[in-house]
C-alpha cells in the first residue's frame, strides 16, 4: 500500500510516520483484502489535532475517516477506529464484491465545477444568468452496482453519489435523504 503522509503547518516526524503506516496497515488489512493507497492529513484546529485518512481499495471502493483530539497519536488512532469500524461493517460485502468482480472496476472520467452563488455582492445585478466557474476539477465515476453504490457513498461518508449503473449503463445518482433512507435518481 502507498501512504502518503502529510501535515498542514504541522511537522510529521519519522515515529509518527512509523506508527500511522503500522497499525493503519493492520487495521485495513483485517477487513479489506487489498488496500491500493492511503492519504492521512494532520492539521490543528485551535488546541485540537485533526486527522483525516482517505484510503482507496482495489474493489474500487473509498472509505474515509475524521477525527481530532489533543494529541496527535490520539487524534491519528481515533480515526483509525473510525476506518475499522466503518469497515468492519462493510466486510462481508467488500469480501463478496471483490469475489464477484473479475476486473477492476471501470472509472468514467468527468470535469467537476464549483460555481460562485453571487451572494458576495448581493446589490449589484448581474449581468448574465451564467453561474461564474471558481474551480475545476477532474472527477472519477465508477461503473458499480446501486448496492455498491450505495456502500460507497456510506464509507466515504458523503451525502450524494454519482455513478455508472453496470446493469443499465446510465449514469445514477444515490443521495441520503432528510428522513434517513437513500434516494436513488435513476433517469
Amino acid at each position: 500500500m502507498r501512504y502518503q503522509i502529510s501535515g498542514k503547518q504541522i511537522d510529521i516526524g519519522d515515529a509518527l510516520q512509523t506508527h500511522v503506516k503500522t497499525e493503519l496497515s493492520a487495521a485495513v488489512g483485517k477487513y479489506a483484502e487489498r488496500a491500493i493507497d492511503a492519504n492521512v492529513v494532520f492539521s490543528r484546529d485551535a488546541h485540537e489535532y485533526v486527522c483525516e485518512t482517505v484510503v482507496h481499495l482495489s474493489t474500487g471502493l473509498t472509505a474515509s475517516a475524521k477525527a481530532r483530539a489533543t494529541e496527535i497519536y490520539a487524534a491519528f488512532d481515533n480515526c483509525c477506529e473510525k476506518m475499522e469500524k466503518q469497515l468492519r461493517r462493510y466486510k462481508r460485502r467488500l469480501k463478496d464484491h471483490y469475489r464477484e468482480r473479475t476486473e477492476p472496476v471501470e472509472l468514467m472520467e468527468g470535469a467537476s465545477y464549483i460555481l460562485s452563488t453571487g451572494e458576495d455582492n448581493e446589490e449589484a445585478e448581474p449581468e448574465t444568468l451564467q453561474p461564474m466557474i471558481i474551480a475545476e476539477m477532474e472527477t472519477r465515476v465508477p461503473t458499480i452496482s446501486v448496492g455498491e453504490a450505495v456502500m460507497q457513498m456510506e464509507l466515504a461518508g458523503t451525502n450524494l453519489l454519482v455513478f455508472r449503473n453496470e446493469k443499465t449503463g446510465k449514469v445514477n445518482v444515490v443521495h441520503s435523504r432528510e428522513d434517513g433512507n437513500v434516494g436513488w435518481i435513476d433517469p
